[in-house]
């Protein structure tokens, strides 16, 4: 589907009208544009909504309200809600409020026509959106792109993705790009040093595996992702109720989000040296599932023992970022749907991030106010090192309080890395539980956008 088209005099004219600015539109207007308006009670409310018929019987404007600053500041996206009243078409923007912003108009129309009919038969909405000629189609295309892939992934049920199809996916991306992809399967992670990969993941039918996607210039500078894989789970031995594991296909929201995001960065053909690796496994339960008290010897040596087997995340996700540290890259991100804790501090709307580095921080957080793509910085808070060290282990995977489990998590993390320049950790949700404005329920990338533009702007240059 074309979402944007350019510049044509055929577009249907959409005047987007304030209500501070209603009365002077309305007089400038024809005698009969005004009794219309005046019959259809439109006054630019947010949401007024008006389709102005020509003579003939065909449409020749459409008029939607924007309301009062006070109330755009509820959500994202409001321009978005037009898409679901106007016929198929396309229209061009030819009247807005000063403070109207094109590029959030944008993004929240192409967003708005995402639906996922895998299993379905619906047509989606043919209209599309002249874009003004500043704004660079093919950026805005792949953020759309990135973005419906990462959901696409996401709302995939666990019966029709699991490691071995999370694999086919990355391999479809390589070779879109020419990537070099090599993937680690079954026993062969124990035997190359990966074990708490492989016993997170060795009670399902499909094998675990780690996949570890490279693409650019090796001269480059290294921005490595790394994004949790957990094509489902169970909760393992500590297996969950029925009702926290009806949403656990989205677990592997961190994988779909990193390859979202890296489609967005490959389509760009950024001067940078690219990595993502996934550790794909399911956290099943046979007889074969690793157990509470088990101590597992990870990839750099620190040995972890297992106080819960829902805590299965930071398990593989320990090994993955120890590889990638290893080549000590300029920037190490990990995405991951990890911790219920981390809705209770923020949410699902925002993305709670964690690093040491003020300034990475700010403009993670910057970016994410320009790009519409909400995100949070969280403290690493070292006197709660204790809370991950146990008795008989260098490490806990799941601190026995309840306290701070956002935060515990990341820092669990963070005893992997000591080569990179620069680390963030994103405890992400990857899912609306209702219908919003350009985020339908379902599958939903977070933080994808803000980390473009940082990773674009501070380590990457065109090709």
């Amino acid at each position: 589907m074309a979402h944007f088209a350019s510049d044509i005099e055929s577009a249907c004219p959409i005047e987007v009208i304030d209500k501070e600015g209603f009365n002077s539109w309305l007089v400038s207007q024809s005698t009969y544009i005004k009794s219309w308006v005046s019959e259809n009670k439109f006054q630019g409310n947010l949401f007024d909504f008006l389709i102005i018929p020509s003579p003939v019987g065909k449409v020749e404007k459409v008029v939607f309200g924007w309301g009062t600053e006070i109330d755009r500041t509820r959500d994202r996206f409001h321009f978005a809600k037009i898409r679901d009243l106007i016929p198929n078409g396309t229209y061009k923007i030819t009247t807005a409020p000063n403070d109207f912003n094109f590029l959030e108009a944008y993004l929240g129309w192409a967003l708005s026509g995402y639906r996922f009919a895998n299993y379905k038969n619906k047509k989606s909405s043919e209209c599309s959106l002249v874009v003004k000629k500043k704004f660079n189609n093919n950026v805005l295309n792949s953020l759309v792109s990135g973005e419906f892939w990462t959901r696409d992934l996401i709302n995939r049920p666990a019966s029709d993705l699991g490691p071995k199809e999370l694999e086919q996916e990355t391999r479809n991306l390589a070779k879109r790009f020419s990537a070099d992809i090599s993937v680690i399967t079954g026993q062969s992670l124990t035997e190359q040093n990966f074990p708490m990969i492989h016993a997170v993941g060795r009670s399902s039918t499909q094998e675990p595996r780690l996949i570890d996607l490279t693409w650019g210039n090796e001269k480059a500078p290294k921005v490595t992702l790394v994004g949790k894989g957990v094509c489902f789970d169970t909760g393992g031995l500590n297996i969950k109720p029925g009702k926290s594991m009806g949403l656990m296909k989205k677990d592997m929201g961190g994988a779909a989000t990193v390859l979202g995001l890296a489609l967005m960065l490959l389509e760009a053909q950024l001067d940078i040296r690219l990595r993502v690796l996934i550790p794909a496994v399911e956290n099943s339960i046979s007889s074969s599932s690793f157990r509470p008290q088990d101590i597992l010897k990870s990839r750099k040596g620190l040995t972890v023992e297992i106080n819960n087997t829902d805590a299965e995340g930071r398990l593989i996700l320990a090994d993955a970022i120890s590889l990638a540290d290893e080549e000590a890259p300029e920037l190490l991100i990990c995405m991951a749907t990890l911790t219920g804790a981390a809705r209770i501090a923020l949410g699902s709307d925002i993305a709670p991030f964690y690093t040491d580095d003020d300034d990475l921080a700010k403009k993670v957080f910057d970016f994410g106010e320009e790009y519409f793509d909400p995100t949070w910085r969280m403290p690493f808070w070292n006197p709660y090192e204790r809370m991950i060290e146990p008795t008989i282990a260098d490490l806990d995977n799941a601190p026995r309080t309840s306290f701070a489990g956002s935060l515990t998590a990341a820092l669990f993390l963070r005893r992997f890395v000591t080569k990179s320049k620069n680390f963030i950790h994103f405890d992400i949700y990857g899912w609306s539980d209702d219908d919003r404005i350009a985020r339908s329920k379902g599958g939903v990338g977070m933080a994808s956008r803000a980390l473009y533009y940082l990773i674009r702007g501070e380590y990457g240059k065109h090709t």
